[in-house]
Protein backbone atom coordinates (compact mmCIF):
# COMPACT_ATOMS: atom_id res chain seq x y z
CA UNK A 1 0.00 0.00 0.00
CA UNK A 2 3.13 1.93 0.04
CA UNK A 3 3.15 2.97 3.48
CA UNK A 4 6.63 3.28 5.36
CA UNK A 5 7.40 0.78 8.03
CA UNK A 6 10.74 1.48 8.86
CA UNK A 7 13.42 4.17 7.18
CA UNK A 8 15.45 1.28 6.19
CA UNK A 9 16.40 -2.16 6.63
CA UNK A 10 19.22 -2.53 9.15
CA UNK A 11 16.93 0.75 11.23
CA UNK A 12 14.61 -2.17 12.21
CA UNK A 13 17.38 -4.36 14.13
CA UNK A 14 18.90 -0.88 15.87
CA UNK A 15 17.91 0.55 18.76
CA UNK A 16 16.32 -0.66 21.92
CA UNK A 17 14.53 -4.04 20.14
CA UNK A 18 13.96 -2.40 16.81
CA UNK A 19 12.05 -0.10 15.18
CA UNK A 20 8.93 1.36 16.34
CA UNK A 21 6.18 0.27 13.69
CA UNK A 22 4.23 2.38 11.64
CA UNK A 23 0.87 2.07 9.62
CA UNK A 24 -1.26 -1.05 8.87
CA UNK A 25 0.57 -4.48 8.34
CA UNK A 26 -1.47 -6.35 5.58
CA UNK A 27 -1.55 -10.46 5.31
CA UNK A 28 -0.46 -11.93 1.79
CA UNK A 29 -4.54 -11.62 0.89
CA UNK A 30 -4.52 -8.35 1.95
CA UNK A 31 -5.83 -8.54 5.49
CA UNK A 32 -4.45 -5.74 7.72
CA UNK A 33 -3.64 -7.69 10.85
CA UNK A 34 -3.67 -5.03 13.05
CA UNK A 35 -7.54 -5.00 12.86
CA UNK A 36 -8.79 -8.51 11.34
CA UNK A 37 -10.54 -10.91 13.92
CA UNK A 38 -8.48 -13.76 11.43
CA UNK A 39 -5.60 -12.88 13.32
CA UNK A 40 -6.97 -13.36 17.12
CA UNK A 41 -3.25 -13.02 18.66
CA UNK A 42 -1.81 -10.42 16.33
CA UNK A 43 2.02 -11.43 16.66
CA UNK A 44 5.06 -11.28 14.46
CA UNK A 45 7.02 -14.69 14.78
CA UNK A 46 10.65 -13.78 13.85
CA UNK A 47 12.92 -16.60 16.52
CA UNK A 48 15.33 -13.48 17.05
CA UNK A 49 16.89 -12.10 19.71
CA UNK A 50 16.35 -8.05 20.60
CA UNK A 51 19.41 -7.24 19.12
CA UNK A 52 18.29 -9.40 16.12
CA UNK A 53 20.16 -12.25 16.62
CA UNK A 54 19.10 -16.39 15.99
CA UNK A 55 17.59 -17.48 19.38
CA UNK A 56 18.69 -20.47 18.55
CA UNK A 57 16.40 -21.89 21.22
CA UNK A 58 13.23 -19.70 20.92
CA UNK A 59 12.63 -20.63 16.93
CA UNK A 60 10.01 -23.17 16.52
CA UNK A 61 12.10 -24.88 13.97
CA UNK A 62 11.33 -28.72 14.00
CA UNK A 63 8.24 -28.03 15.94
CA UNK A 64 5.75 -30.50 15.30
CA UNK A 65 1.65 -29.48 16.04
CA UNK A 66 2.25 -32.46 19.07
CA UNK A 67 5.16 -30.69 20.68
CA UNK A 68 5.50 -27.86 23.45
CA UNK A 69 7.95 -25.69 22.03
CA UNK A 70 8.32 -22.09 22.59
CA UNK A 71 9.59 -19.46 19.75
CA UNK A 72 10.17 -15.89 20.15
CA UNK A 73 7.20 -13.40 18.60
CA UNK A 74 6.64 -9.80 19.26
CA UNK A 75 2.89 -8.32 19.63
CA UNK A 76 2.84 -6.42 17.40
CA UNK A 77 0.53 -3.45 19.22
CA UNK A 78 4.02 -3.35 21.25
CA UNK A 79 5.55 -1.34 18.51
CA UNK A 80 8.60 -2.87 18.37
CA UNK A 81 9.67 -5.45 16.34
CA UNK A 82 11.81 -7.49 18.07
CA UNK A 83 10.62 -6.87 21.60
CA UNK A 84 9.73 -10.41 21.55
CA UNK A 85 8.42 -13.30 24.54
CA UNK A 86 8.61 -16.78 24.26
CA UNK A 87 5.04 -18.13 22.89
CA UNK A 88 3.60 -21.94 22.29
CA UNK A 89 4.50 -22.70 18.79
CA UNK A 90 0.95 -24.41 18.67
CA UNK A 91 -0.59 -20.42 19.38
CA UNK A 92 -1.97 -19.86 15.36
Amino acid sequence: QGQLLAKSWSSLFEGQSGAALRGPIYSFNGRNVLTDPLWPHRLAWHGSTPRGGHARRWDCQGWHSSGVAEGMATALGEGRLLAGHRHNCSTP
